[in-house]
């Protein structure tokens, strides 16, 4: 029910914007929409899976900036190969989340001091290793752009005319697919929504629940990891004062706008989609219909409180339903 909503919102959105604009549907606009899409969606599904353990990641747009420098980093500077740096960033981004899983279930620390620390260091440590400089990445890599700003069809089919699929949009369907098997089709993906729902309870039926609540943080960090990087090579430059900032925002409203609960054990791969088309679907309404660009945060601001808000009165309802039913 919660994806349906969500669907049909984003629906009405998309509908009343293109009513209003006609350029909202040519097929430049729906690609831009596409690919950004994509992009915020992946770091939304990772937030996700920490969320659903009834966690919180902060650190999400910071991980993003020191992915995003780390990559012209070793490629322009240390004359790595793009078949090499990209896995070492991801693997920088995944020891990330391992300190911070680690933090949490060994130090019991509160997830949300954990990343707060963490969205301050690896921002200071992007801003000292580049000297607050903006980073390029020269003409010899403009073809790594293909792999984010290409099209599906185009690019790699050959097929040109209409609508394309941005590869970013292709890259988010595909680790979709893989995270909602996981975490519908695996024990460790069971495990997941019973950690969130109760953890006292999955730790006492004798499920390492450490092991699931690490591998939460480090899926979460690898795909910020990820996603730094294309957001890189997008804009073919990277601020390390800027890059990223703010993004953590756009994950955690995207997931709770897609069904994931804040308290833990509830959340579905394809409402944290929907969430965040809803969002760039916003955000592109804001520019084409002519409102300030400040609005943007007001906005996002808005839509987190009423999912917070909508949550808190459903989950009100259905306890009432239950205590009326026995």
């Amino acid at each position: 029910k919660k994806i349906l909503g969500i669907f049909i919102l984003l629906v009405v959105v998309i509908t009343i914007t293109a009513m209003n604009n006609e350029s909202f549907l040519k097929p430049y606009n729906v690609e831009n929409t596409l690919r950004w899409t994509g992009l915020f969606g992946i770091i939304s599904v990772g937030a996700a899976f920490v969320i659903i353990t009834g966690g919180i990641d902060l650190s999400i747009g910071s991980v993003i900036g020191l992915a995003g420098v780390m990559l012209p980093k070793l490629l322009v500077e240390q004359g790595f190969s793009p078949w090499l740096a990209v896995p070492c960033v991801l693997l920088m981004a995944g020891l990330l989340g391992l300190a911070h899983g680690l933090l949490i279930t060994k130090l019991k620390l509160q997830p949300f001091v954990v990343t707060l620390c963490g969205l301050m260091i690896y921002r200071g440590v992007a801003r000292y290793i580049t000297e607050d400089a903006t980073l390029g990445f020269g003409a010899g890599y403009a073809g790594m752009k293909t792999w984010v700003r290409g099209s599906l069809l185009e690019d790699f089919f050959g097929v040109t005319g209409g609508y394309d699929v941005p590869m970013a949009f292709v890259y988010l369907i595909a680790i979709a697919v893989v995270a909602s098997i996981f975490l519908n089709l695996t024990v460790w993906g069971r495990y997941l929504y019973a950690l969130g729902n109760n953890e006292e309870a999955t730790r006492l039926s004798g499920i390492r629940t450490d092991r699931i609540v690490i591998l939460a943080y480090v899926v979460c960090a690898m795909l910020a990891g990820f996603a730094g990087m294309m957001f890189a090579v997008d804009v073919n430059s990277v601020q390390p004062s800027s890059h990223g900032n703010f993004y953590e925002l756009y994950a955690i409203a995207a997931a709770v706008l897609g069904g994931c609960s804040l308290r833990g054990g509830e959340g579905a791969v394809l409402g944290v989609i929907f969430g965040a088309a809803i969002l760039r679907v916003l955000y592109n309404a804001i520019n084409i219909l002519g409102i300030k660009t400040e609005m943007e945060f007001a906005v996002i601001g808005v839509v987190i409180l009423a999912g917070v808000i909508a949550d808190e009165l459903i989950k009100r309802w259905a306890a009432s339903r239950q205590l009326k039913s026995t």
